[in-house]
């Protein structure tokens, strides 16, 4: 059975999209000049930010959404050997259709 993660309050679990392998010209490139993406998928959301009013702001993405978020933003961790980063949604930048 694989690992369940639950993000707490308005963190958001993303596994990141591959990073590109070859450039636009065709030059294959190593792992060492690879560009971490910025792009991925939502994997699980938390309960959301709570308000002074003890309620809880919805999440402006969903599940399984495709998102673009801010560079060096989050917490890389890695579960059953797949890698997974843990961010705020004021991180996500905007959601691609």
């Amino acid at each position: 059975m694989a690992t369940q993660i639950r993000p707490l309050n308005d963190k958001l679990v993303i596994k990141r999209l591959e990073a590109e392998t070859t450039t636009k010209g065709g030059i294959v490139l190593p792992d060492s000049a690879k560009e971490k993406p910025r792009e991925g998928q939502v994997i699980a959301l938390g309960a959301g930010r709570l308000l002074e009013d003890g309620s809880r702001a919805p999440f402006q993405v969903k599940k399984d959404d495709r998102v673009i978020f801010s560079s060096y933003a989050g917490t890389e961790i890695k579960l059953d050997g797949e890698e997974y980063l843990i961010l705020d949604e004021s991180d996500v930048l905007a959601v691609v259709n």
